[in-house]
């Protein structure tokens, strides 16, 4: 543990001075998992690969700004700087407001059963949640995997907390749904 720890420290310090070779040990140790990052909030493959990229350039750069705190910061911190790169770039094409809306998806619904949950794989799981419209999506990521507040989303993404809310409440309508009908397809 101390020794993954010290190698996590020194790549970022690494990383913070320029070196080039750190900078690739670092993409090709984190690359996946900060692409699956963009993937969630914008759920088309290109267009995370597109964010991946640019969230790199942003991380060598911003290296002077991050402070160890532990094991696992660096890749909270690198995940936080990739979230907020597929939210800029929501907000920049103000795909927010242009996200289809699913009028049929009722806001009250039955949750599946976790064990119904944990049949599905979690690639299955995850294109359920890019299959969402943008801001359902969207507004289930910052609220189930960002841990925030509707208050918090509200300012991040320019709408009420009531918008956050009804948002959330659909996204995991449709979400319910979708376990429910692959669970009785794979039972």
């Amino acid at each position: 543990m101390f020794i993954e720890r010290m190698e996590e420290e020194v790549l970022a310090e690494r990383c913070r001075q320029g070196d080039s070779q750190a900078r690739k040990e670092l993409y090709e140790r984190y690359a996946g998992v900060l692409l699956a990052v963009c993937l969630r909030y914008v759920g088309d493959r290109d267009t995370a690969q597109d964010l991946l990229h640019d969230g790199f350039l942003k991380l060598f750069a911003s290296f002077g700004k991050f402070v160890w705190k532990g094991k696992g910061s660096l890749k909270a911190w690198m995940e936080r700087v990739m979230a907020n790169e597929a939210l800029q770039h929501l907000r920049k094409h103000d795909v927010l407001s242009q996200a289809a809306t699913l009028d049929d998806t009722p806001l009250a619904f039955d949750e599946p059963d976790a064990s119904d949950i944990e049949m599905i794989p979690e690639e299955t799981l995850m294109g359920f949640i890019r299959e969402l419209p943008t801001g359902y999506r969207t507004v289930f990521n910052l609220y189930v995997m960002e841990g925030k507040s509707h208050k918090e989303i509200a300012a991040l993404l320019g709408i009420n907390e009531k918008s956050s809310a009804s948002q959330l409440a659909r996204a995991k309508a449709a979400l319910a749904a979708k376990v429910k009908e692959w669970v009785k397809r794979n039972a």
